[in-house]
């Protein structure tokens, strides 16, 4: 399926350097140490080939050569990593509660960061304070030198496919907006690559691409914090993330639980949301909307309205879970987002729900494996910046 991070066919010669160059380049992100001749092995390429596009990525500070590679015979290799001392990408997440903002080298290691609990207001308002954020980061002594990819923003909300516009952010009442370019208004730069993409899409996009170690065939990300979404991301050398026609792939928050239920923000009732999200949390317990909900929740875990809210909530949560290996069997499940902060007393029901029934449909013991990211505070804004680096690698 063709994709963002997929060159495309262009009749001619720049199509296939393009797509040797993305494909070395992911072989050596996934396989760090390779040599040449174990890339021209595992990727089918000549020898001719891999030795003349590797010696360009290592000309562009995109490779690095390490140790030499001890052989029977013939020729000793050099092993091959990315470069992380040379470039970096920006990622910005734009969140309900506050703005968030990395710089990144092409190892997903976060070299700066900036975290400001200021709840969005206007998107113009939002976007000029974001450009502030944007020119504070690009200061900072860690990126200094380096050749900037682009910028990746993370929005709360579906993005159309067809050109990057916030459909819907119904936590913050933000409709068809062109953040992009209220953004481009405000800063200057950076140059390069630029791209808009939902939170969860984002979240889960960078989780896969930088995974530690092999990665899976495919993940669901579920992004549980104010609101509730997912990403799916699938594929080898070119993630793949569905989105539907019309942006709405994921969007597990607002998929219906309760018919006629509680009122959704989105304007239906009985959504998921209604039963796992910060906000219904929040109305459950009745929570100051600027009050930390992890700090006001652990100060009333006594309470038996507390406890039960919180069971509540995770069995919901369980029932995504569920629901999602049902409709998509990915070959891991991930949950993060700021309600992990709750801990056990809502992650404990959820994974216990999914762990009784995963295996009801097909009656195998056969695990899906369940991962807590328990911190995810720049999991969205360095997946935005990960976005950039793949189609920064195929605009080479």
């Amino acid at each position: 399926m063709p994709n963002s991070f997929t060159p495309q066919a262009a009749g001619d010669l720049n199509y296939l350097k393009s797509l040797n160059r993305s494909t070395i380049l992911s072989t050596v992100r996934r396989n760090p140490g390779l040599s040449r001749a174990d890339i021209a092995l595992q990727t089918g390429l000549t020898k001719a080939t891999v030795g003349g596009v590797v010696q360009i990525l290592l000309e562009q500070g995109w490779l690095r050569e390490g140790e030499l590679h001890a052989r029977g015979g013939g020729r000793p290799g050099r092993a091959l990593h990315l470069d992380d001392a040379h470039h970096c990408m920006l990622g910005a997440e734009v969140g309900v509660k506050g703005l968030r903002l990395v710089a990144c080298n092409l190892l997903g290691e976060i070299l700066a960061s900036l975290h400001r609990e200021e709840p969005p207001t206007t998107p113009e308002a939002t976007a000029r304070r974001l450009a502030e954020l944007l020119g504070e980061l690009r200061d900072d002594p860690a990126i200094a030198g380096r050749s900037c990819l682009g910028l990746g923003v993370a929005v709360p909300g579906p993005v159309s496919p067809q050109a990057p516009i916030l459909r819907l952010a119904p936590n913050l009442g933000w409709v068809d907006i062109d953040f992009l370019a209220l953004l481009r208004a405000e800063c200057r730069g950076p140059e390069g690559i630029w791209l808009l993409e939902n939170e969860a899409n984002a979240a889960a996009f960078g989780e896969f691409y930088f995974f530690d170690g092999a990665p899976p065939e495919s993940i669901a990300y579920i992004s549980a914090g104010s609101g509730i979404g997912c990403g799916v991301v699938s594929g080898d050398h070119f993630p793949v993330i569905p989105r539907g026609r019309q942006g709405l792939v994921g969007e597990i928050g607002h998929t219906v639980l309760q018919p006629g239920g509680a009122l959704c923000h989105c304007g239906n009732r009985g959504c998921a949301e209604t039963l796992v999200s910060g906000w219904a949390l929040r109305e459950a317990l009745k929570i100051d909307s600027r009050a930390s909900l992890s700090a006001s929740v652990s100060a009333r875990g006594d309470e038996a309205e507390v406890q039960a809210a919180l069971a509540r909530a995770g069995d919901a949560l369980g029932l995504l879970l569920l629901n999602l290996h049902h409709t998509l069997n990915p070959s891991m499940l991930i949950v993060g987002g700021s309600l992990m902060r709750l801990g056990a007393r809502l992650i404990g029901p959820a994974l216990s729900y999914f762990d009784a029934h995963q295996n009801d449909l097909l009656r195998q013991a056969q695990a899906v494996p369940v991962k807590v990211v328990e911190d995810s505070t720049f999991t969205a804004a360095r997946g935005a910046a990960a976005q950039v680096m793949a189609r920064a690698a195929v605009a080479l």
